[in-house]
């Protein structure tokens, strides 16, 4: 599952998700995957299972995606990054985080075409 850190700041918490090695098969499988395996070959399916276990975790850690200030999107195919900023898009319309696109030459399960990164500032 995600790895959440938290660090203490004047006036509230900063939370990090991330998703480590094996994050996207050892969730449960989702509507939009298959067999427990997210969607390969699909960059925005991909985005969207991502995003979802990030947002997952970010409710355990008492944040939310109204919290996030950055993320980050790690792809294997920069020429790729239009489907993963759509699904970046449709989860945060209503934030705006700053947002870095990054490519990566593979992921640990080479099925594996994109990642992401969060980083969430809560108020006291």
């Amino acid at each position: 599952m995600p790895a959440t850190a938290a660090a203490k700041l004047p006036g509230g918490r900063l939370v990090t998700i991330t998703l480590p090695v094996g994050a996207q098969q050892a969730a449960p499988p989702h509507p939009r995957s298959a067999g427990g395996k997210s969607s390969p070959g699909n960059v925005y399916a991909q985005s969207v299972r991502c995003l979802d276990i990030a947002e997952q975790a970010l409710q355990e850690a008492g944040a939310s995606l109204a919290d996030v200030v950055r993320t980050r999107v790690m792809l294997t195919d920069i020429r790729q990054w239009r489907q993963a900023a759509r699904a970046h898009a449709q989860r945060f319309a209503q934030v705006r985080p700053v947002t870095t696109f990054i490519e990566v030459s593979r992921f640990v399960d080479p099925e594996w075409l994109v990642e992401f990164e969060l980083d969430a500032i809560v108020s006291d």
